[in-house]
This record gives structure tokens, C-alpha cells and sequence, in this order.
């Protein structure tokens, strides 16, 4: 156990913990029971979750349930605000270790969409402006993150997209993405340029999106080894993803 640990604080996020992947309002004893404390451990934690509107307690039988509280919470925090909230400074440090730029992506509305860029320290740097869309099987980052987004979506934009004839090499190539974690190559919208992305996120996550850098190919070989860029950018986007608690 941690020496900062605060106990009641840990109390209060079994009780909601374990109240959440329950389907039917349990007494103090159930909940007791269920966390590994005793009646008396929990009472005042119970009163305090209440007071505070967490869970409710039904008046005839004693029994509590969850609140509807914490989706209220969540539903005042933009993902895309905390996304970039939290890969801005790694980010920065990414584009000042590299000298190249960086940005950020999510699918939206079945394209890739940039959520965030930070510039080359440098005088010359490729850009990308925040909210601009590009189409998701042309990109490399496109390409990540309907590789790593749930099956589920994933096929659906997939009948949306690609051509009957290319769905099977494209699902092939999508696979493979997914089995490496990362994709670098040749930009297939901008001659010259080679992009290399990498995941923030886990495969399958509600939260997903993509760190890329884009380089002139002319310096990837030269000033700057391939192997170095895609170590780099993978450990930024772990770094991010630990920032999102993800």
C-alpha cells in the first residue's frame, strides 16, 4: 500500500466501484461484504457518498444504488480538451528532441480530423492546422487508428470507404498496423514527406487518437535515423496515454 494512501478515500472508490458493476441495489451488509470490510468500516463512508448525491438509498428497504452523479461529471469534460490537455507538453518536448513538428488526430465523422499540432523548433516545419480533415485510408494516422478502433466501427467505416475489390488487402494491410502498433511511411497527400504515428490509447478504447510526425524524407535516413523516429514518437504517445490515465 502506498505511504500516501488515504483510507476513506479508498473506501468511498470500492463502495462506487463495486456499486457500479452491480445490477441491483445492495445493502450496507451486501456492500461490506462485497468489498472485503466490515458494517462498521463503511457506515459513515455510505453517509458521506449519499450526502454528496454519489448514491442514493431507497427509504422502505435501506438498500443503496448508484446515481446518475458521476455521468453527470463526466459529461462536462471534452474529450478532445483533455487529449489536448495532456499531449501538449509531451508534444512540445517531442518537436524540440526531434526538430521536427508534431499533431494529434482522432477519427471524426469517418475522416481524421487534427485536434492539436505543436511546430518544429526549427525554421522550416510542415504544418497541419488544428481542425483540418484529411481522408482516414490515405494517412498514416488515419490508418492507425481505424486499425486499433473497435471492431465494431472499425467495419463500418470500412463499408463506407473502401472499394469491394481493395477490402480484403485493405483489412490485410489494417491487421498488420494493429499487430505492430505503429505505421511509417511515405505520405501518400504530400510528395516528400514521410509520416510515422504511433497510438495513444489502448486498441479498442473509447479514447483513441494518433501522435504523428511528419519529416521531410530527404532527412529521415539522413539527419535523423528511421528507427530513432519511431522509437521516439512511441514513447511520446505511452507518455501521453499514461497523462489520460489510459
Amino acid at each position: 500500500m502506498s505511504k500516501y494512501a488515504v483510507p476513506a478515500l479508498d473506501k468511498a472508490l470500492e463502495i462506487l466501484e463495486f456499486l457500479a458493476a452491480e445490477s441491483l441495489p445492495l445493502s450496507q451488509s451486501d456492500i461490506a461484504l462485497g468489498i472485503g470490510r466490515t458494517n462498521s468500516e463503511i457506515y459513515r463512508v455510505l453517509v458521506g457518498l449519499e450526502s454528496r448525491g454519489y448514491i442514493l438509498r431507497d427509504e422502505v428497504s435501506g438498500k443503496y444504488r448508484m446515481s446518475l452523479k458521476l455521468l453527470e461529471l463526466t459529461r462536462t469534460l471534452s474529450p478532445v480538451s483533455q487529449l489536448r490537455f495532456a499531449a501538449q507538453p509531451e508534444m512540445e518536448a517531442l518537436a524540440a528532441r526531434l526538430g521536427q513538428s508534431c499533431h494529434l488526430s482522432v477519427i471524426h465523422q469517418g475522416q481524421l480530423m487534427v485536434v492539436l499540432q505543436v511546430a518544429s523548433p526549427g525554421p522550416v516545419s510542415l504544418s497541419f492546422n488544428e481542425g483540418t480533415l484529411f481522408p482516414l485510408l490515405q494517412t498514416v494516422s488515419g490508418r492507425l487508428l481505424l486499425a486499433n478502433c473497435e471492431s465494431g466501427r472499425r467495419q463500418s467505416v470500412l463499408d463506407e470507404l473502401a472499394e469491394d475489390a481493395d477490402r480484403s488487402a485493405v483489412e490485410q494491410n489494417l491487421n498488420r498496423i494493429r499487430e505492430i502498433g505503429f505505421e511509417v511511411r511515405p505520405s501518400e497527400l504530400t510528395d516528400g514527406v514521410t509520416d510515422c504515428a504511433a497510438l495513444v490509447g489502448k486498441p479498442d478504447g473509447a479514447t483513441i487518437a494518433a501522435l504523428a510526425v511528419s519529416s521531410l524524407t530527404s532527412v529521415v535516413g539522413k539527419k535523423l535515423e528511421q528507427s530513432e523516429l519511431v522509437n521516439e514518437v512511441r514513447a511520446s504517445a505511452a507518455k501521453i496515454s499514461v497523462a489520460l490515465g489510459l
